[in-house]
């Protein structure tokens, strides 16, 4: 085992913009990527490096939680800190940049990796780890024999309580706990619903542009789906009536339409409640991003408006703590609760009891509540920065949407470039991008890049990006 010397983490510089303790976690990911340590490797102690550099316990104590978080290091106790033993190479948020193979027919949704830009992500550096370990450590004192058997299978009780407190102050929905059940994630929930309500063959409208997955969904599951295209009011609801009026369902984001970023106006909202009130129809409501609204308060849900019982409303926790979760929850009209009961019993298998457990306490805490809060902020800072940094770069070649919320910009490639073309480059230079032509079907979807900012710390990283992103045009 070979114990790294503190001289190696290069002089940190205090007039940057990026807080010490990620120079701290950049230098060390870097000397790991270009093999200096290798898994098994000692790293020096945050003592040793804390008297090396002159800074105080905490601010090292956070790059190695950051770094230990990510599986870079794992502790040892008194035998000190050591790289993972057995780490494969895994690319860095900057600088060493392994280069990325793009999927031969489509988008990856999404890698298991933390490239400049990538959607999906929350802040990772911003997340209360010493909070989550507490509740964990708390968590599994307190673990029984009940406890370890096979979990509920609609979800923890004190769970869905905790979620149908949570809609009804922050998103306007009236429910009981019996209406929540907890899934493993998006198409976790669609494929419950389609077992549910849908036979093969049913007609489903989706949007045009929209969720990838969602129209992968539609085939596997033997559904005929219905592209309807998106306007600045969202979905078309009288382009899909004429298209499809007799359609089973539809699945759509009106909070923050996934991926253009607009909100479903007013009317057709109750377009939509009145169209499937009147064929019987069902609306799938995807809160995307629903939380994240940054020119005023979040908009209440579509649930929230819906007096026939035709909503379904699906949230995750993917976005708004961390994806490795894999927890995500469904509110279903009360009439539907017996049937999904059914259905949850028969294909259903329950996520981890004491991860449950911790979300629960997390919310019912407070801590849940706090920390959108606080993401919101941090997210409307990140935004304004990351679009100063890359119009400072691009601004001659593209076009960034203005937009109310969300976790990502959308860039309009000028001159017909091809935004396909400009991701798969992106990709082999370690930064990551999505296609918006692989968004939508037809011309008519435009070609631009969509690019996540929630994990870029400054306008100077996002400029450095933006060159990079220009010297592949």
């Amino acid at each position: 085992m070979v114990k790294l010397k503190t001289s190696i983490v290069s002089p940190l510089d205090p007039t940057a913009e990026t807080p010490l303790y990620r120079q701290i976690y950049e230098r060390l990911v870097a000397v790991i990527a270009d093999g200096t340590l290798k898994p098994g490797d000692r790293i020096p102690s945050a003592r040793a490096l804390m008297t090396e550099l002159g800074l105080a316990r905490g601010t090292v104590n956070s790059a190695y939680e950051l770094l230990a978080a990510e599986g870079y290091v794992v502790s040892r106790g008194q035998a000190g800190t050591i790289v993972t033993p057995g780490l494969r190479a895994r690319i860095p948020t900057r600088e060493v940049q392994p280069k990325l193979k793009a999927a031969p027919d489509a988008p990856s949704f999404r890698p298991d990796s933390i490239l400049p830009f990538q959607m999906g992500l929350p802040a990772l550096d911003m997340f209360p780890r010493k909070i989550w370990a507490r509740l964990g450590a708390n968590r599994i004192r307190a673990m029984q024999a009940f406890d370890m058997v096979h979990p509920q299978v609609c979800g923890l009780e004190e769970l869905r309580a905790a979620i149908a407190t949570y809609v009804h102050v922050s998103r306007g929905i009236k429910c009981a706990p019996t209406q929540v059940f907890v899934t493993s994630g998006y198409r976790h929930s669609i494929e419950l619903i389609s077992h549910a309500l849908f036979n093969a063959g049913d007609q489903v409208w989706y949007e045009n542009p929209g969720y990838p997955p969602t129209r992968q969904l539609m085939g596997m599951l033997n559904l005929d789906g219905v592209p309807i295209p998106v306007d600045e009011e969202g979905i078309d609801v009288a382009c899909g009536i004429e298209l499809a009026p007799r359609a089973r369902a539809v699945i759509v984001t009106p909070a923050h339409q996934s991926p253009l970023c607009v909100t479903l106006s007013l009317p057709r909202r109750l377009a939509l409640l009145k169209w499937a009130a009147q064929n019987e129809g069902w609306i799938i409501e995807d809160d995307y991003d629903g939380e994240y609204r940054y020119i005023s308060r979040p908009l209440p849900a579509l649930k929230s408006l819906d007096g026939n019982g035709r909503v379904l409303y699906a949230g995750t926790f993917s976005k708004v703590l961390m994806p490795s979760l894999r927890l995500a929850y469904l509110v279903v009209p009360g009439t539907l609760v017996q049937r999904f009961e059914q259905v949850f019993h028969t294909l259903g298998t329950g996520t981890s009891h004491l991860v449950q457990a911790m979300v629960a306490s997390f919310m019912r805490e407070g801590h849940f509540a706090r920390h959108i809060q606080r993401m919101r902020r941090l997210y409307a800072e990140r935004r304004d920065a990351t679009v100063a940094g890359l119009e400072s770069a691009l601004g001659n070649y593209v076009d960034i949407d203005a937009q109310p919320g969300g976790m990502h910009l959308i860039l309009r490639l000028r001159c017909r470039r091809s935004d396909r073309r400009l991701v798969a480059s992106m990709g082999e230079s370690g930064m990551y991008a999505e296609a918006l032509s692989d968004w939508g079907e037809g011309r008519q979807v435009g070609s631009a890049l969509l690019v996540g900012f929630t994990n870029v710390d400054s306008q100077t990283t996002a400029a450095q990006l933006g060159k990079r992103i220009l010297a592949l045009m």
